[in-house]
């Protein structure tokens, strides 16, 4: 297990200018583009390389990617999916469990002609990950504090599900205001304080394409009600690809490392462990660039 304890350290000014570019680097599929808020979309592609899926996290959309894509591009053919009952994504066929969520990720690679591919994942995505790879279609898998870590016996995580429940309600009731609150450097804050340590560069549009996106996620309810019935299950030995799980320090969602305990002790001890002090839920808002270079540090080696 490596520790970083200065994610930033050993990179340029220039290339922490180009961490909080969102859209200033041309790709492959088409020209830079401002970050929507509406309307959601159910995919994006772009890139030229080998196959890479991204998969965001609960009540989430894909756009959560958008400031490591540009990197992520320039190296692989980059599919990000927004997962079935999230906004902008398909309804969920079926049941809403995680195997629904896990076959609509494979339609979206099959319809997308990958057969396998790296695989990168935050939270729920990072677990989805992780039950494709048991399913044989990853290559190798960067999880970004993937979800269902808790140790046997640890109930914390129904604290966590019941307040996601509050979420969605709460959302559409501030979308209205939702440019007012982050017109001012308390509302960024407080829109971000559960995710990321470092807010300062995130771009606006995002944020509130983010706050949008969970007053939009249908499926929300159904997958919450299915997660406190059924918990998550991994079968690690059925993992043969490279894994490595990247885990923030500050991470106020799931909390390093008690939300990770049966990932380092019993599911996957053996993956390539990489802790950075001082980071939030989301690396790939908090140090884009940085996590982007541990993605490609796995993926196009």
């Amino acid at each position: 297990m490596r520790r970083v304890k200065d994610v930033r350290s050993g990179f340029t000014k220039e290339s922490r200018i180009a961490d909080q570019q969102v859209t200033g680097e041309p790709r492959a599929r088409g020209a830079a583009r401002r970050i929507p808020t509406q309307p959601f979309s159910p995919v994006h592609r772009g890139g030229v390389g080998t196959p890479l899926v991204c998969l965001h996290g609960f009540m989430d959309t894909w756009h959560t990617w958008e400031l490591v894509l540009p990197a992520l591009e320039r190296h692989h053919d980059v599919l990000a999916p927004t997962l079935p009952g999230h906004a902008g994504g398909p309804p969920i066929e079926g049941p809403a469990t995680d195997a629904a969520l896990i076959d609509g990720v494979q339609r979206a690679m099959e319809a997308a002609g990958f057969e396998t591919a790296h695989l990168v994942g935050n939270s729920l995505g990072g677990y989805l990950a992780l039950k494709l790879a048991e399913r044989g279609r990853a290559r190798t898998v960067v999880a970004l504090a993937p979800a269902g870590g808790w140790a046997k016996g640890d109930r914390s995580y129904e604290e966590l599900l019941v307040f996601q429940r509050t979420l969605p309600k709460q959302m559409r009731t501030l979308a209205p205001d939702v440019d007012v609150i982050l017109s001012t450097e308390e509302g960024r804050r407080r829109a971000t304080e559960l995710i990321t340590s470092n807010y300062e560069h995130i771009p606006s549009e995002l944020l509130a394409h983010q706050l949008l996106g969970v007053a939009g996620a249908t499926g929300a309810e159904q997958l919450i009600e299915h997660a406190l019935r059924a918990g998550w299950t991994l079968d690690a030995q059925r993992i043969t690809c490279p894994v490595r799980v990247l885990w923030g320090t500050a991470d106020r969602l799931l909390p390093w490392p008690q939300a990770a305990a049966r990932y380092r002790d019993d599911w996957l001890p053996h993956a390539d462990w990489v802790v950075l002090d001082g980071v939030g839920h989301y690396p790939q808002f908090d140090v884009s660039l940085e996590t982007a270079q541990l993605i490609l540090g796995v993926t196009a080696g």
